[in-house]
């Protein structure tokens, strides 16, 4: 499984594995640069374990849901938090409605609810909103 990136250059599609989400690369097509991923990236619950699975860098997680006003807030400091540390961190977003199983797996009571994962394990886990400097001293705590 691999998460489709498009090339800012050429606008082909490239699949980037779960392990390299974090590095930079090159286009298959055209060559041009694909930087690390800078911006969360919403996944389904095979997705994001094999992302956590094989993941070289920590993992943050958003939890949340669509009719939740506090995640909606969360999201430009989750953003923030993804382009601020990329090509260190992999940022991902897990829609409780659509990913119930993850949300139970993990115990999520109230979103929004962050998790930091490392070397496959979670880290830390808290729920209710926080700004970006906090959500990025937790990933940088598992560096």
């Amino acid at each position: 499984m691999a998460i489709i990136r498009k090339c800012l250059a050429c606008g082909k599609a490239n699949r980037i594995p779960a392990k390299h989400l974090a590095d930079a690369g090159r286009c298959g097509s055209c060559k041009a640069p694909l930087a690390a991923t800078a911006e969360p990236i919403e996944v389904n619950t095979a997705e994001f374990d094999e992302i956590i699975r094989e993941s070289k860098v920590p993992v943050f997680v958003d939890f949340w849901a669509a009719w939740c006003g506090p995640c909606r807030s969360a999201a430009p400091h989750v953003a923030q938090v993804a382009r601020d540390l990329a090509g260190r961190a992999v940022v991902l977003k897990v829609d409780t409605e659509r990913s119930p199983e993850l949300a139970a797996r993990y115990n999520v009571r109230g979103i929004p609810n962050f998790a930091v994962f490392s070397h496959g394990s979670l880290h830390f886990q808290q729920a209710g909103l926080v700004d970006s400097s906090m959500m990025k001293s937790w990933v940088e705590h598992a560096m």
